[in-house]
């Protein structure tokens, strides 16, 4: 009689069940962005904008803006462009403005244009030629601003 009660029971604690896993697929897109950079190599030229909600490794030459939430352009990387990232770390080459929370410029870097910035680092032999700009919201469009 006892297990006859329950049997009833046992379906509508399966109903919450498909809850979860649809609120698993929002989480999936975000875990994929944090699995890696992608990454641009050496061998590779490329003209146009990249933007990209995660990580950019570039090694190989880009012509147009680079949008990232952290970039890193290698050695053997060069950018002319914009690049805008929360993180952006160059050890290779970049002509354009960098805005960035946190910018840092290795030994061996070459940067040629200004750089919009919370923090910035630059690093012995690394070769600098423009104006430097602390801001508080460095990713904020400088030229909005009108100064």
């Amino acid at each position: 009689m006892f297990t006859k009660g329950k049997t009833p029971e046992a379906p509508p604690p399966l109903a919450p069940a498909p809850k979860p896993v649809l609120n698993d697929a929002p989480k999936r897109p975000a875990a994929m962005a944090r699995s890696g950079p992608s990454i641009i190599s050496a061998d590779v030229k490329m003209t146009g904008t990249i933007v990209s909600q995660g990580e950019i490794d570039i090694n190989g030459q880009i012509e147009g803006d680079v949008r990232a939430s952290a970039l890193t352009v290698g050695e053997t990387g060069a950018v002319k462009g914009e690049v805008v990232a929360e993180s952006v770390v160059v050890r290779g080459t970049v002509e354009g403005r960098i805005r960035g929370r946190k910018v840092q410029l290795c030994t061996g870097a070459k940067v040629r244009g200004d750089i919009f910035h919370a923090s910035l680092a630059i690093e012995p032999n690394a070769i600098f030629e423009g104006a430097v700009k602390h801001a508080q919201d460095p990713m904020a469009d400088p030229t909005s601003s009108g100064s």
